[in-house]
């Protein structure tokens, strides 16, 4: 049995505006979840992307405007949204404090394609 303890993991810089700390990882041990939280300054987020498993995004705190393929939708606090596997989708915080995200990746490691990129990038293999 294995614990992990988050406080450990420190938050890393992820772009401008957003911090991430990963949770649950190839990195620590994980087989097949990628687990990890974000904080996102009012404005900022994360462009448009895919990844090859499903993806689950929960707002814990603040409102993220969140887009899948031409759709778009406002998530509060509380609130999920469930990004299928292989669909363009993204976000950004369109409210005025920090949005506080958790997403769940069904893959141990992190990869998606940027829009209008050829190859993935990935994040937290194994060590």
């Amino acid at each position: 049995m294995k614990t992990i303890a988050h406080q450990d993991n420190p938050r890393e810089a992820w772009r401008p505006g957003v911090e991430t700390r990963m949770l649950v990882s190839a990195g620590n041990g994980a087989a097949q979840l990628c687990i990890f939280e974000q904080w996102i300054a009012p404005g900022a987020g994360a462009p448009t992307h895919s990844h090859p498993v499903e993806e689950v995004l929960t707002v814990r705190e603040g409102e993220a405007e969140m887009w899948l393929d031409q759709q778009r939708v406002i998530v509060t606090a509380g609130q999920s949204l469930i990004v299928p596997a292989g669909r363009k989708h993204g976000f950004r915080n369109s409210g005025s404090v920090m949005l506080h995200l958790h997403a769940v990746l069904a893959s141990p490691i992190f990869e998606a394609t940027p829009e209008g990129a050829t190859e993935p990038v990935r994040r937290w293999e194994a060590v």
